[in-house]
């Protein structure tokens, strides 16, 4: 039985739907575009299933999609100079509260303190804005690495490059992340 016959889409958005959701709204913290790119790698994943060579987990797999959407929705929002902040649905905020303006159901107690939250949201952001910079090859290389875990290699055989050229690569993504972020 190959990989392809695995694999069964009609079974992911139950098994995996909620997870990829969370996973995109923690980073683009727009729930809309979340739901786009949850849906955008549902749908590469159902065009390249041919191609699943099944050395990790379906679950692992549409991770790995959805990291690279969510790295090309940066660099196109980078590339398209729109670095204003989404504006949310005015709609969604009536939904919360009743005809006599109370909350429908009152917000519980905040356990994390909001200014460290926005910090760490605007070092994400900042964090894929410089990834989107960096050339193609280099930001695959440090996504395989750091971000899905991959081994040497693994990322040498996906990228077609030497062990050496690899570390060379990593090393230079690194470099150049680091002077993004300083």
């Amino acid at each position: 039985m190959g990989a392809s016959e695995r694999l069964n889409p009609e079974a992911w958005v139950d098994a995996y739907g909620d997870a990829l959701f969370r996973f995109a709204v923690c980073r683009v913290d727009d729930s809309g575009i979340a739901e786009d790119l949850v849906q955008d790698t549902f749908l590469a994943a159902v065009k390249s299933r041919d191609h699943f060579q099944g050395q990790s987990s379906e679950k692992t797999w549409l991770f790995a999609i959805l990291k690279h959407k969510v790295i090309d929705f940066y660099r196109k929002r980078k590339s398209s100079g729109s670095g204003a902040e989404m504006i949310h649905d005015a709609d969604e905020m009536v939904s919360v509260f009743d005809a006599g303006g109370g909350w429908y159901q009152k917000p519980t107690h905040w356990r994390t303190d909001p200014e460290k939250s926005f910090e760490t949201k605007e070092f994400i952001d900042h964090f894929y804005d410089c990834l989107a910079d960096l050339p193609k090859r280099n930001a695959d290389a440090f996504v395989f690495r750091e971000i899905d875990g991959m081994s040497t290699d693994e990322i040498c055989r996906k990228l077609d490059i030497s062990e050496n050229n690899c570390w060379v690569i990593l090393y230079r993504a690194r470099v150049l992340l680091r002077r993004c972020l300083e």
